[in-house]
C-alpha cells in the first residue's frame, strides 16, 4: 500500500525538515523538502513525524496481568491491553520484560511468565497486536531459582535481550539501606523486625547465588545470540565485570562514575524516561538529565510508564541544552534499535520500515495523533 504524508515536520537523523514522506510496501520510499503534489497525500498540518519508538525494557505488562495481589487476568487480554497502551504511546517495537528468578516481594511465578510469553507469541502469530513484540528476560541472579526460571525460555526465538540484575540491599540500585527500606517496607508493609530478617535473607542469597548465576546466564545468552545488559552498575568494578561477561547495554547505572566507565568501554548507556520527566531517580541515584548533559546518555526506556518514553524525548531538549530534538528522538528509536540488533527500523530513511508516529505538541506534552507500523495505521 502506498502512502504520502505532506506538510510535516519530519525528524531525521540529525535534522528536522519541513516536507513530505512517501511510503511503499511498508517501507520508506522517499523524503522530500516542501509540500507534495501527489494526489491523496495526507496533510500532517505541521505536526512532527518521527520514527516509531523502540522500547527495550518495560515491565508494564505485569500491571495488566496481575493488577492486584492474587488476581490474575487472562494473559491474552492482558497482552492486548498492554499492547494498546504501548502503541498509543508511539512505541512500535517493544521488548516486554519478563521476570527470571523470583523472590518474596511477588506472588508471580515462572509459569505466569511463560503464560505471558505464550500470549505474546500467539498475538504476534495471529497478527492481533499493534506493536512488534519481543521478549526481554529480567534475570534476578541473586534468586536461588534463577537458572530454573531461565530454562523456561529455552529455545524461545522471541527472547532477544537478557539483563543481569541483583536487587539485594546494600549495593547497586539500593546501595542506601534507607532507600531500600522506603521501597520495600512501603511495598510489602513489613515491620522493622520483618524488614531486617528480609534484608539478611536477601543478602545471604546474593552472596550464595549471584556470581554463579550471573556467569551461567551470560554464557547461555551469548550462545543463543541474546543481547546482554547489565543493571544498576554503581562502580568501575561492576563495569569491568560487565565487560568480561559480554555486556552490550548498561541499564540504569546508578552513578556518574559507572555511566562514564560504561561509555568509555563502548557500552550503550540506558536510563529511565521517568527519571528524565521527574528530574531524578525514585531511588535517589544519578539523574538521567545529568548524564545527558555530560554526553553519557544513549538510550531511554519507559520502564514503568509507557507514555514517558515519547514525553521524555520531547522534554529532554527543553531541560538539557546539550541535547536537540533529533538527538533525543534517536535515544528512543535509532540507538535502541541498533543495540538490539534491529537494523531495519528506528529512523526515517529510505529503505527503512515505515514505523512512524504523528505528534502534535500541546502545552509541552507530545500528543500522539497517529501511529503506523510498516505503513499500516495501528492507532
Amino acid at each position: 500500500m502506498d502512502m504520502t504524508l505532506t506538510n510535516a515536520r519530519i525528524v531525521l537523523d540529525g535534522e528536522v525538515i519541513e516536507g513530505s514522506l512517501h511510503v511503499r510496501d511498508g517501507r520508506i520510499a522517499g523524503i522530500d523538502s516542501g509540500p507534495s503534489t501527489v494526489p491523496g497525500a495526507e496533510d500532517m498540518e505541521g505536526d512532527h513525524v518521527i520514527p516509531g519508538l523502540v522500547e527495550l525494557h518495560t515491565d508494564h505488562l505485569e500491571n495488566h496481568y496481575a493488577p492486584r495481589p492474587k488476581v490474575r487476568w487472562n494473559p491474552i487480554a492482558a497482552v492486548c491491553a498492554h499492547d494498546a497502551q504501548i502503541a498509543a504511546s508511539g512505541i512500535t517495537t517493544v521488548f516486554d520484560a519478563l521476570r527470571v528468578g523470583l523472590d518474596e516481594d511477588t506472588d508471580i511465578t515462572s509459569q505466569d511468565m511463560r503464560r505471558l510469553a505464550d500470549a505474546i507469541e500467539a498475538g504476534v502469530a495471529k497478527d492481533r497486536l499493534r506493536a512488534d513484540h519481543f521478549i526481554h528476560l529480567r534475570c534476578e541472579v541473586s534468586a536461588p531459582n534463577c537458572l530454573e526460571s531461565f530454562a523456561v525460555f529455552d529455545n524461545d526465538p522471541r527472547v532477544r535481550i537478557a539483563s543481569l540484575m541483583d536487587h539485594s540491599p546494600g549495593q547497586r540500585q539500593f546501595a542506601s539501606l534507607e532507600a531500600y527500606a522506603v521501597y520495600y517496607k512501603g511495598k510489602m508493609k513489613m515491620s522493622d523486625a520483618e524488614f531486617n530478617a528480609f534484608c539478611e535473607r536477601r543478602m545471604a542469597e546474593s552472596a550464595e547465588w549471584s556470581d554463579a548465576n550471573r556467569k551461567v546466564v551470560a554464557e547461555k545468552s551469548r550462545a543463543r545470540g541474546i543481547v546482554l545488559a547489565s543493571h544498576d552498575d554503581a562502580t568501575n568494578a561492576h563495569v569491568e565485570e560487565a565487560i568480561g561477561l559480554g555486556i552490550c547495554v548498561a541499564e540504569f547505572p546508578t552513578t556518574l562514575e559507572a555511566a562514564r566507565a560504561s561509555k568509555d568501554q563502548g557500552l550503550a548507556v540506558l536510563m529511565g524516561a521517568p527519571n528524565v520527566v521527574r528530574g531524578g531517580s525514585h531511588s535517589g541515584n544519578v539523574s538521567a538529565r545529568e548524564l545527558a548533559s555530560h554526553g553519557l546518555l544513549d538510550i531511554l526506556s519507559s520502564d514503568y510508564i509507557p507514555f514517558s518514553l515519547i514525553q521524555s524525548a520531547f522534554f529532554l531538549g527543553e531541560v538539557v541544552e546539550e541535547i536537540d530534538l533529533p538527538q533525543a528522538i534517536a535515544m528512543v528509536s535509532k540507538t535502541p534499535a541498533r543495540s538490539a540488533g534491529l537494523d531495519d527500523r528506528g529512523e526515517i530513511a529510505v529503505g527503512k520500515r515505515a514505523d512512524l508516529v504523528r505528534v502534535r505538541v500541546e502545552e509541552h506534552i507530545p500528543i500522539v495523533r497517529t501511529v503506523w507500523r510498516e505503513g499500516r495505521r495501528v492507532v
